[in-house]
C-alpha cells in the first residue's frame, strides 16, 4: 500500500549522499562527481559520506539525517538500499535510490531507472510516496528474509568468489555445491495470525516485493500490494528436488505445491530448534536470534518515485529474490 505525498521540492532540502568508498575508488570518486554535479545546481545543499565498507552504510545515513538531512541516497544495491531504509524507516526524513548493483529490485520496482542517469533524473522530478516495508525482531527489509539454504549459499558463495572471482558461473555453482551437500531440513513452528503449525522445510522465505514475485514468476504478489507477507516454505528435502526446483525458479516454471507452499498472514512468527541462525536480509546474510516476528511496518518509509507514476504502480516494498 503506497501513500501518495506530492511533489518534491529539492530547493528547500539539504541531501546527504553515503558513498562506499572502498567500492572501486576511482569508480566511486567519478560517482561521487557525477552526483554531486548533477544535484548540487537542484538542493539547498549537498554533503557525502564516505565509508570503508557496507557495514557502516547504515551508520552513515543515521549520522546524515542527525545532522539535518532531508534526503539521504546511497549508490549500491539491494543490500546497499536496505541498510539505508533501516536506518531511516519511522523518520520523516526521505530515502532516494539511486541503482548500483546486479539486480536493483528495489530500484525496478519503484520506477526509479535501472542506469544512474534515469535514477538521477527521477530524484530531480520525482514525488514522495509513503510504503509499507518488512520487519523481522525490528531488523527492516526491502525484499525478502530468507532462511535455511539460501543464507547458507550466500556463506558458499563467497568463498567460491575469493577463490574463482565473481562470475555468474560462480554463483551458480555456489548454489549448486550448497544444494548437494544438504543434510536435513528445518524444523519449523509457524504462527499465522494466531494459528500454529509444524513444519519441515530446507527454505522460507518472506517476500515483500510484488515485483520480484512477477518478475521470478511466483504467486503473491496481490497479497503483498494488500500489505500483508507472503511466505515460502521449499517442498524438496533433498538434493536432487531442490536442484530441479532451482533450475525450475530460473525459467519461471516453478509450481505452487510441486515446488513451495505458500502461505498468506499479516504477522508471522517462526521458532526453530536452534534459535540462533543464519539469516540473509535482501541478499545480506547476518546471526540473528530467534523466536521471529516477521511482519509489515505501514507507511513507515518515504521514497522518492517518477513523477508521473500513478499510485497503484508502486506497492508495498520488501520481498523474495534470487539475490
Amino acid at each position: 500500500m503506497a501513500e501518495a505525498l506530492g511533489d518534491l521540492n529539492l530547493s528547500t532540502r539539504k541531501l546527504a549522499l553515503v558513498l562506499n568508498g572502498a567500492a572501486g575508488k576511482k569508480d566511486a570518486h567519478a560517482n561521487e562527481d557525477k552526483i554531486r554535479a548533477a544535484l548540487s545546481p537542484h538542493v539547498r545543499e549537498f554533503v557525502s559520506y564516505r565509508v570503508q565498507n557496507g557495514s557502516e552504510i547504515a551508520q552513515a545515513a543515521k549520522r546524515a539525517a542527525r545532522e539535518g538531512a532531508d534526503v539521504v541516497l546511497a549508490l549500491g544495491g539491494d543490500g546497499t538500499q536496505s541498510a539505508v531504509a533501516g536506518a531511516l524507516v519511522g523518520s520523516d526524513v526521505i530515502m532516494a535510490v539511486l541503482p548500483g548493483g546486479t539486480f536493483n529490485y528495489f530500484a525496478r520496482e519503484l520506477g526509479v531507472g535501472e542506469t544512474l542517469d534515469a535514477a538521477l533524473a527521477t530524484l530531480i522530478s520525482g514525488q514522495l510516496r509513503r510504503i509499507d516495508v518488512g520487519d523481522v525482531n525490528g531488523r527492516t527489509f526491502l525484499n525478502n528474509a530468507s532462511f535455511g539454504v539460501y543464507p547458507e549459499i550466500l556463506e558458499r558463495r563467497e568463498a567460491v568468489y575469493q577463490r574463482w572471482g565473481r562470475s555468474r558461473i560462480a554463483a551458480y555453482w555456489s548454489v549448486l555445491l550448497t544444494l548437494w551437500d544438504m543434510r536435513a531440513p528445518m524444523q519449523l513452528k509457524l504462527t499465522l495470525d494466531g494459528k500454529t503449525g509444524q513444519y519441515r522445510t530446507p527454505l522460507a522465505f518472506a517476500a515483500r516485493s510484488a515485483y520480484q514475485l512477477e518478475s521470478l514468476g511466483l504467486e503473491g504478489a496481490e497479497a503483498v500490494r494488500s500489505g500483508q507477507m507472503a511466505l515460502f516454505l521449499a517442498k524438496g528435502h533433498r538434493p536432487r528436488p531442490l536442484i530441479a526446483a532451482a533450475f525450475r525458479l530460473a525459467f519461471g516454471k516453478v509450481a505452487r505445491g510441486q515446488d513451495f507452499e505458500l502461505l498468506i498472514a499479516d504477522e508471522i512468527l517462526i521458532e526453530t530448534r536452534q534459535p540462533r541462525r543464519l539469516l540473509a536480509f535482501d541478499g545480506e546474510k547476518e546471526r540473528a536470534t530467534g523466536p521471529f516476528r516477521l511482519r509489515v511496518q505501514r507507511a513507515a518509509l518515504t521514497v522518492i518515485v517518477p513523477a508521473a507514476v500513478s499510485e497503484n504502480t508502486v506497492v508495498p516494498v520488501a520481498g523474495a529474490t534470487a539475490a
